[in-house]
Order: structure tokens, then sequence, then C-alpha cells
């Protein structure tokens, strides 16, 4: 389908690019992406992922907004604490763009869950603060073949890894194979609020590289940030040959 006129001056800055034209621009406005958690790194990645134009955002998150989120979360206001996180955050992504429609799911991602909120996906992005529903994303996701975008932010550092279906591919477990025993979240721990506005950002561009497929993908890679000393480096995973999750897939 083409552009509309409304959608080309809208996305006209995109179009410019010749890597991305108007070909990647209607690749966003057809993919379909899950996003798990609206908190700190899911509120960037879910506002850069609408205004680029991405069509159809499925949004899982049960928490409700709160006075300590909005130090980072900024897809939230102070009248909206005590407000459902995924009816709040579908209303104002629907407000930033009306070609992207947004599907809120007022639930904790689970084992239980975790497939069928894969269901029509092209991508899945996690932001979550748990390993419980990380492991239960990416064991789904090797099992539907689904590529799985992956962001983690504590204190002053991130991290983003893309994981991407392939014979010789890593998977999420491979990067972390159990719960780490001083697991700590940013409740415990804290965060720099602008740390997961940055790393959530990079985690949105990746996904609109891997959707429009322009540059080189961050599969089988992991881009670590520092904010101690303002560095960026990108490293190398190797998929584990003993890996609980990937190892029996082939």
């Amino acid at each position: 389908m083409p552009l509309t006129p409304d959608q080309l001056e809208r996305y006209r800055r995109h179009i410019l690019l010749p890597e991305i034209g108007g070909q990647g621009q209607q690749a966003l406005l057809e993919a379909r992406v899950l996003v798990a958690g609206a908190g700190g790194l899911g509120c960037p990645i879910l506002a850069y992922l609408a205004a680029a134009g991405v069509g159809h955002i499925r949004l899982c998150d049960d928490d409700d907004v709160a006075l300590s989120n909005l130090q980072r979360q900024i897809l939230f206001t102070t009248d909206d604490i005590g407000k459902r996180k995924a009816a709040v955050a579908a209303a104002r992504l629907q407000a930033i763009n009306p070609d992207c429609t947004v599907e809120p799911i007022e639930a904790r991602l689970t084992a239980d869950n975790a497939k069928q909120l894969l269901e029509d996906v092209d991508l899945a992005i996690e932001g979550v603060d748990n390993f419980e529903a990380r492991y239960a994303l990416n064991d789904s996701c090797l099992e539907t073949g689904t590529p799985l975008l992956s962001a983690a932010i504590g204190r002053f550092d991130g991290q983003v890894a893309l994981f991407a279906p392939g014979r010789d591919q890593p998977c999420y477990r491979c990067l972390v194979p159990e719960t780490p025993p001083d697991a700590a979240d940013c409740e415990t721990q804290g965060v720099l609020g602008a740390v997961p506005g940055l790393v959530g950002t990079m985690a949105a561009m990746e996904a609109i590289r891997f959707l429009t497929g322009f540059g080189e993908p961050l599969a089988g890679h992991v881009l670590i940030y520092n904010g101690m000393n303002a560095t960026t480096r990108r490293v190398k995973l190797p998929r584990d040959p003993a890996c609980p999750a990937c190892s029996a897939k082939g």
C-alpha cells in the first residue's frame, strides 16, 4: 500500500535516508513487535518505535505507575500515579502516532503466556527487570523462531543484545546461563535516570535496523555502555555448545 500524503510528510526524514527510503518505512508500518516492560527501558523503546511508524506494538506490563518511576519513565506524568502502565503508555503512543496500533496486555510475562504473546510478531523486545521473565521469553522465542532483542541496565551501565534464529547463533542463556546469585534490580541498586533513556534508545535503534534491514545487525554481539567513563563496546558473543536452551536446537 503506498504511503499517504500525511505519511510522506511525517516520515520524510526517514525516507530521505537512502538506506531506509520508502521501502524501509513501509516495512516499519507493516511490522508487528512485542515489547515486554513499560519501565525505564520500555518507555524510550516504545516512544521511538511508535514515532518511527512501527505499525503494531503489543505491550505487556502488569504494573501501576508509581512516584518513584517518574525519575526515568518518560511516558508517565505525576497525574498518572496509580494508573495501569500498559493503558497509559498505549494512549500516549497512539497520541504520538495514530499510524501505530498499540495492543496493551495488562499481565506479567511468564512461561505460561510467553508463547501466546509472541503470536504473529516479527520481533520481541524485552526491557524487564527479572530473570524469570527473560528466560521465559528467550525459551519461547527459540521455540517459535522469533528474534529477541534484550536490553538491561543498572546503576550507570547498560547493554543491548540481539538474538536471531540461526544454527550458530547464541541465545540469551548463552549470555546469562542462570540467574546470578547477586542479581539486583534498579529498586535495590539504583540507576541514573538518563541511563535507561540512552540504552532504551540504543535498543530502539537496533529494532529499527533489524526491521528495515539497513546497516550491520547486532546479532551475535552485545553492545555494552559504561556511563562512568562514557564508553561503548561491541563484544562478540559465541554460541555456548553446552547451553541448556539452544544447544538442543541443533
